[in-house]
């Protein structure tokens, strides 16, 4: 299977099933001397992890990682880090009905299209579990990231048709509640409909927006590798996401220009700056020095108890209802996911960045 590796220099591969005995990642490409440990990628799969609440699946996995290879007396050596972490609590007979018929919403018809069978087990590489290898290498990213003075609030922006009150806005909020939302009206709202939602057998979907700080300008290119193309392609390849906007994305169709151009400033310091942030810090497919801010857009839960239309694999039509431990809504859970990939993308730009003039290879190389 092709597929499984993102990134050009801080390239990561991930492997496993969601039923399978483990799953993990290889990083190549991450710089030798990064202080590292489990205790730096934990936190990150914490907020990723099932079991946390009443709003995420009941499946209860601590997702400890143990980082194999790749570090030495607590530093990265420069050469590939391994990371695993191993599944405990899977419970494949919940799944041994669905085996001879195609779930609504899930990759079951398609995989079985392409490769001429399925995992059935959960989704096997579909399954939404795949993601926690991605948030393991996004937390190394984020880590460099953060010594540069890149960082990041990530959020639920919103559920459903609840979403959140600028005005209201509290980044220490975002921890507060399990929602993760910057607004804890909106955040008790959301909870109460993702409650009555599971009642009626049903689920819900969310947007996750992420705000990027101190990016500096010039990081992407100008034609294929375009800054919000690589964010995009990143985030899309995230289960269940179906939209991707940057800055006033959809707005921006029936904005005029003279209201969606962003002019230019310079600060105290004479740096230049934009005065607004229609573009979402990104023109050209280049970084502007501005936040870059992107949404992704989560589809519904698709496995519901609630009745539903399918065929079986010799396309008897019948109606299903998904048994099993399911998340009500993905949302909440997927806010590092949306944060690890963003990070990923953005520390492979800057890598690639080093070699983009003269001036900074002859920096570097000490040559001017």
């Amino acid at each position: 299977m092709a597929g499984s590796s993102f990134g050009t220099i801080f390239k990561i591969s991930t492997w496993g099933e969601s039923h399978g005995k483990a799953l993990g990642v290889v990083i190549d490409g991450c710089p030798a001397g990064l202080e590292l440990s489990e205790s730096d990628i934990q936190p990150f799969l914490n907020r990723r992890k099932p079991g946390q609440s009443i709003y995420s699946t009941p499946r209860s996995e601590d997702d400890a990682v143990e980082i194999l290879s790749g570090v030495f007396e607590g530093r990265t050596t420069g050469t590939p880090i391994s990371m695993i972490v191993y599944n405990k609590t899977q419970q494949s007979r919940d799944y041994s009905e669905i085996a001879s018929y195609y779930r609504p919403g899930h990759a079951d018809y398609t995989f079985d299209a392409k490769y001429g069978f399925r995992d059935y087990r959960g989704g096997g590489r579909s399954s939404g579990r795949e993601t926690t290898a991605r948030v393991a290498a996004g937390a190394v990213a984020i880590k460099i990231l953060n010594q540069l003075g890149i960082t990041f609030t990530t959020y639920t922006r919103s559920i459903g048709n609840i979403t959140i009150d600028y005005d209201k806005f509290d980044p220490e909020e975002i921890f507060r509640n399990k929602i993760y939302m910057p607004d804890a009206e909106a955040a008790e709202k959301a909870g109460e409909y993702i409650i009555e939602m599971t009642k009626a057998h049903d689920s819900v979907g969310g947007c996750v927006e992420t705000v990027i700080h101190g990016v500096p300008a010039g990081l992407g290119d100008t034609v294929f590798e375009k800054l919000d193309a690589n964010l995009s392609k990143a985030l899309m390849s995230i289960g269940a996401v179906k939209c991707i906007e940057v800055g006033d994305g959809i707005k921006a169709a029936t904005a005029l220009g003279s209201e969606d151009n962003d002019g230019f400033t310079t600060d105290s310091e004479g740096h230049i700056l934009p005065l607004t942030n229609h573009a979402g810090g990104i023109l050209g497919g280049m970084s502007d020095g501005a936040d870059i801010i992107l949404r992704a857009s989560f589809k519904a839960t698709p496995s519901i108890l609630k009745e539903q239309h399918t065929v079986k694999q010799n396309g008897e039509a019948i109606e299903v209802s998904i048994k099993g431990r399911h998340d009500p809504v993905i949302v909440p859970r997927a806010v590092v996911v949306v944060e690890a990939m963003s990070a990923i993308t953005i520390l492979d730009a800057l890598l690639l960045n080093m070699s983009a003039t003269m001036d900074g290879i002859c920096r570097f190389y000490n040559k001017q």
